[in-house]
């Protein structure tokens, strides 16, 4: 059976163990990207996801990094003495062996244990939630530091790559698809004055002065489960673009979304600033447990990774927006150019207040 988009959610689950025992599924989540499910069995319950093949043309590549990249986080949590199946995502095998089904019509599954009496929450509720995540993304960094992270595959070239993201705006500019381009000449000025910024850590990796590391790359505070009891940071989720980057990619992707007081879609942009108590908050909990395994240089730029990539969102946004709505799920038609707004306000935020964050973080070096 197939849903009114047509995707093959019982068949893929008959690919699984738990296939036969099934009581129902249901869509499950909020992310932007892939189609994601919860099956309910009586062997318990699972997560069901197709993965986008628009965003994800080799989804062989994100099941190979996930894969590889689960195991030695398993790992090291047992050897830890901690819980592998509660502490990292536990991919299940099909019942042919392997680590994703391709059903009748092409799409990719893959099935992971859902892990229980936890909750993804889209914005932190307190500071010290968003602390929790913060130290959650710091020992994801801490435990993956001496992964050879050259041997991921690059499941989305130039992913944190912002002066290739802003050649595709400039791409979508140009070739004008939706016909949008009249509506955005605010916001595509307050990119162009921004150009010569985007090449700084790239720039800083390219010399040397930065190294290469496993990154999550969407390090938002949904990609975080909490336990519902403790409240504590349980599990690092949606682990599609795991792969080489920047320390300062996952650092500053958190901030975009954790220290703004608003939706990533807020139009009232009253309501949307930059906090610089949350950034405190956060920077504490990812460096109480990654400072160890950063250089100096990383920590300095920490700063840079969060103008960095809420300007890099911003403009992906706006290219989205220009060409149509390709990439990511929109609920009305300007839904991304507020989106690119409400970023861009933060951007503006951040650089006012740039010398009260590099005070935060430089309290960290020695």
């Amino acid at each position: 059976m197939a849903d009114k988009k047509g995707i093959l959610y019982n068949e893929a689950a008959k690919a699984y163990f738990y296939g036969d025992c099934v009581s129902s599924i249901e869509p499950y989540g909020g992310g932007h990207i892939n189609d994601t499910f919860l099956a309910r069995t009586e062997k318990g319950n699972f997560v069901l996801q197709r993965v986008n093949g628009y965003v994800f043309p080799h989804p062989d590549e994100i099941m190979d990094n996930m894969v590889h990249v689960t195991k030695f986080l398993a790992e090291k949590l047992e050897k830890a003495g901690k819980d592998p199946k509660r502490g990292t995502l536990t991919v299940l095998k099909t019942n042919d062996g392997k680590d994703y089904y391709i059903d009748s019509e092409g799409n990719y599954w893959r099935s992971t244990i859902n892990l229980e009496h936890t909750t993804a929450y889209d914005f932190a509720e307190s500071p010290e939630m968003l602390k929790k995540s913060g130290a959650a993304f710091g020992a994801f960094q801490n435990m993956l530091s001496d992964y050879p992270a050259e041997t991921l595959h690059e499941v989305i070239p130039h992913f944190h790559d912002t002066p290739a993201r802003f050649e595709q705006l400039m791409q979508a500019v140009r070739e004008n698809k939706a016909g949008r381009l009249k509506n955005v000449a605010a916001e595509l000025e307050f990119a162009k004055a921004r150009e010569t910024d985007c090449g700084l850590l790239m720039n800083l990796l390219e010399e040397g002065k930065l190294p290469l590391k496993v990154t999550h790359n969407d390090t938002k505070m949904s990609n975080v489960l909490i336990d519902n009891a403790t409240g504590d940071a349980v599990c690092v989720i949606d682990l599609d673009t795991v792969m080489p980057g920047l320390a300062a990619f996952d650092f500053g992707d958190s901030i975009r979304a954790g220290a703004s007081t608003g939706a990533e879609d807020e139009i009232d942009l009253t309501k949307v600033h930059f906090s610089v108590p949350l950034f405190k908050a956060y920077t504490e909990g990812f460096l109480g447990e990654a400072g160890k395994a950063l250089t100096e240089t990383e920590i300095r730029t920490l700063p840079d990774g969060a103008k960095l990539m809420t300007f890099e969102v911003g403009i992906r946004f706006l290219a989205d927006y220009l060409n149509g709505d390709v990439y990511f799920k929109t609920k009305y038609p300007q839904h991304n150019l507020d989106r690119a707004r409400n970023q861009f306000h933060l951007v503006a935020e951040m650089e006012a207040k740039r010398d009260e964050t590099q005070a935060v973080v430089d309290t960290y070096l020695g």
